[in-house]
């Protein structure tokens, strides 16, 4: 199986690192492709879906590198996703080419009242080219500092989306309400553009992923009953 984008910049981190990265169940054996445990891997669920939209994930230093990372769930759905680790004065030449590309209307997703009074805010991708979503993936912090420190992102406008529905991401624990995964909000935005069928794969793969996950972590507390591993 092919990898995808997160995880072949998961391995050019992991090739630069000069210490091993030690995430929470580190000592758990692990597929590599879908990074959850062995007794729970994901990977023959896998099922590649078409959208107009596409999605660049410009990722702070190790989370590619973290099983609990949503973004990567995006690029198993989305084949041509791109990702980038995330520099403030040294971003990729690749990145800057996609940006500037006039194939997509390219636009940096985070919420609204983060953006300066100058800044364009959409509310939904408007028509014309695909969009291209910028999405900022790391913790609540490191994201804010991605969204205030990437001058060469200054110039795009802004999409907030509006989830009304409480988060199912159990994975990480959320800094305040309304904070959602990178996944869910991919979701979200393949809906706003009319990508319907690629929303309900992801949204599909997301609640496995989940689920998986969770379970993973039972079994290896050694607590898992009968019917939960069954039902994975």
């Amino acid at each position: 199986m092919t990898d995808n984008a997160v995880l072949q910049l998961r391995a050019e981190r992991l090739a630069r690192a000069t210490r091993p990265f030690l995430a929470r169940g580190n000592r758990i054996r692990r597929c590599q492709r879908c990074l959850l445990p062995l007794k729970v891997c994901l990977c023959e669920t896998l099922a590649p879906a078409e959208a107009q939209s596409r999605f660049c994930l410009v990722m702070f230093d190790t989370e590619p590198m973290k099983p609990s990372n949503t973004g990567r769930l995006i690029a198993d759905i989305l084949p041509d996703t791109t990702a980038f680790q995330w520099s403030r004065t040294e971003p990729p030449q690749a990145l800057l080419d996609l940006v500037a590309s006039d194939d997509y209307q390219p636009m940096v997703v985070f919420p609204a009242s983060y953006a300066g009074e100058s800044r364009q805010v959409l509310a939904a991708p408007p028509s014309g080219k695909p969009p291209l979503f910028i999405m900022l993936d790391g913790t609540w912090t490191e994201a804010r500092k991605m969204f205030r420190k990437s001058p060469y992102l200054d110039a795009l406008p802004v999409i907030s989306v509006d989830l009304s529905r409480v988060s199912a991401y159990r994975l990480r624990e959320a800094h305040a309400e309304g904070q959602y995964c990178t996944a869910e909000v991919a979701i979200a935005l393949l809906d706003l553009a009319g990508d319907t069928s690629a929303a309900t794969a992801l949204g599909g793969h997301f609640s496995r992923f989940r689920e998986r996950y969770l379970a993973g972590k039972t079994i290896h507390k050694g607590t898992v009953t009968a019917d939960e591993a069954e039902s994975v």
